[in-house]
């Protein structure tokens, strides 16, 4: 029997739509309620929704004043502050298409987007590199006295937002999203977050992660919860003691970070905690366990990708068994594909397919028109992730199809780290791949060939060139890499020797 898993389809969105106006759809109703509270080293400092509605409605009518048309591309450059989901939010709310990228993208990396994507605008913070050739204002800039008082509406299927990932390809890749985005991300309020508007959902992550965006802001916005997150002066020794004295009911980050917690707290105490989530990259049972050891709550993991946020989950009713990463969201529509793309029967292993017609799924990739031929496969979008679908809907994901790297939940092609270290004087090869440093650790490591090299002069050059979660953190000398019978780079050969030697 074919391995379809499908519990109905989601309920379409109004045909007329905005992204940003659902999301602040009840901010008239709780205008003095806390939405974001962002906490640092001296305190925290509260905005209401009130407060948050008003400044995006200006910001869209400063985006306007500019010269910019519905439709024009915004290219964000901002940090963790509360800049960035009120711009990424104006953006929406005036028919633009925002395109937030990381703070920590080097000139070269955030100067090959703008080639790429070539924006009308870039709004942007001192401090940040900004792209060559591109009009630039401050969030300050923006802050028209007369607010936009309705939002652009629009056909919900119509171009939202724009984020950028790694291709395997090598070179970063735009993911174009719909306005409908955000109407899909429904079905995770129960099949993952359990969420209801009395929440307090604090998200450890950067303002600029995907991630912190959808789960930590948006989401809870959208259902009238509290949004908390941290300032980038607090460290992750300093959560637990914020987890508590936040109130949080609901805390969200990647593995990598529930790890660092746990490595200093055998017991923490966080009364009004229900559960964590994770998402990202793969959660241990070890970290798991531990977890809930330490706090006496669960861990319920999500698997989901930059082209549809995640579309598996476990969550407060229904905990995976070991080795699972979830179960398939009621709305989804998921196939277990064989390499032509067609559907295989429950149990055996292959590539996970999403149906087209799933509402969180991408547009496509407006700049990469053979990378979407090579993903979608008549009904179905190949997400390239290896696993096998049972006939309840659980799946145990099996890794990547590719080379694919995974450094503390950002997807990184080595093909990307290799090029930025293919032109390093002395160096004559190299292979970018993920490997295991100890239990539940992973990092970047880029063995290469030719001269000896002083990791310090490695370090720096990996600095001036990628992105922070982007650069190799073991560099290896070897005499020659391994290639299989066609000449390909063997990565999979040179992790293992790695991992057996330690």
């Amino acid at each position: 029997m074919t391995g379809i898993f499908d519990i109905g389809p989601c309920d379409p969105p109004p045909k007329s739509f905005n992204m940003a106006a659902y999301v602040l759809r009840n901010a008239a109703e709780l205008a003095d309620k806390p939405a974001l509270e962002v906490f640092g080293p001296a305190g925290s400092r509260v905005w209401s929704y009130d407060q948050i509605a008003n400044a995006v409605r200006r910001t869209a009518s400063g985006l306007l004043k500019s010269g910019l048309r519905p439709g024009d591309k915004v290219l964000l450059r901002i940090g963790n502050t509360v800049d960035f989901p009120i711009i990424f939010l104006g953006a929406l709310w005036a028919g633009l298409v925002p395109v937030p990228t990381s703070a920590a993208l080097t000139q070269r990396e955030v100067s090959w987007i703008a080639r790429d994507l070539k924006p009308s605008l870039c709004v942007g913070v001192d401090g940040l590199p900004k792209p060559q050739n591109v009009a630039c204002l401050t969030p300050l800039d923006l802050q028209a006295e007369q607010e936009s008082e309705t939002p652009e509406m629009g056909d919900p299927h119509r171009p939202g937002y724009i984020i950028y990932t790694s291709g395997s390809s090598g070179t970063p890749r735009a993911v174009l999203h719909a306005h409908r985005a955000i109407w899909a991300r429904r079905m995770m309020y129960e099949g993952w977050y359990g969420l209801t508007g009395t929440d307090r959902v604090f998200h450890a992550g950067a303002f600029n992660w995907t991630y912190t965006l959808g789960v930590g802001l948006l989401d809870p916005w959208a259902q009238g919860a509290t949004a908390l997150i941290r300032s980038s002066e607090v460290e992750n020794r300093d959560l637990p003691a914020l987890l508590k004295q936040s109130k949080a009911s609901i805390f969200a980050s990647a593995p990598g970070v529930y790890r660092q917690i746990l490595k200093s707290s055998t017991k923490i105490d966080l009364p009004d905690l229900r559960h964590g989530l994770s998402a990202g990259e793969a959660l241990s049972a070890r970290i798991r366990s531990a977890w809930q050891a330490a706090t006496g709550t669960e861990i319920f993991e999500a698997l989901g990708m930059s082209e549809c946020s995640t579309y598996l989950s476990a969550h407060p009713g229904r905990q995976t068994a070991e080795g699972y990463a979830g179960f398939v969201q009621a709305g989804r529509r998921i196939a277990i594909l064989d390499k032509k793309g067609t559907p295989l029967p429950f149990g055996e292993p292959g590539t996970i397919g999403i149906h087209r017609r799933d509402p969180g799924l991408m547009l496509g990739y407006p700049t990469d028109p053979q990378a979407e031929a090579r993903h979608f496969k008549g009904e179905w979008f190949d997400t390239g992730d290896r696993a096998i679908l049972e006939q309840d809907g659980a799946v145990r994901y099996l890794g990547r199809d590719d080379d694919m790297m995974n450094a503390g939940g950002y997807r990184v092609a080595p093909m990307e780290v290799e090029a930025a270290f293919a032109a390093l004087p002395g160096l004559l090869e190299c292979a970018a791949t993920e490997v295991a440093v100890k239990a539940d650790t992973h990092v970047i490591a880029l063995f290469y060939t030719g001269s000896r090299l002083d990791e310090a002069q490695l370090e720096a050059h990996a600095e001036a060139t990628l992105a922070r979660y982007k650069q190799p953190r073991v560099f290896v000398h070897c005499d020659a890499l391994p290639h299989n019978a066609n000449g390909k780079l063997n990565r999979k050969a040179l992790r293992q020797t790695f991992e057996v030697a330690r």
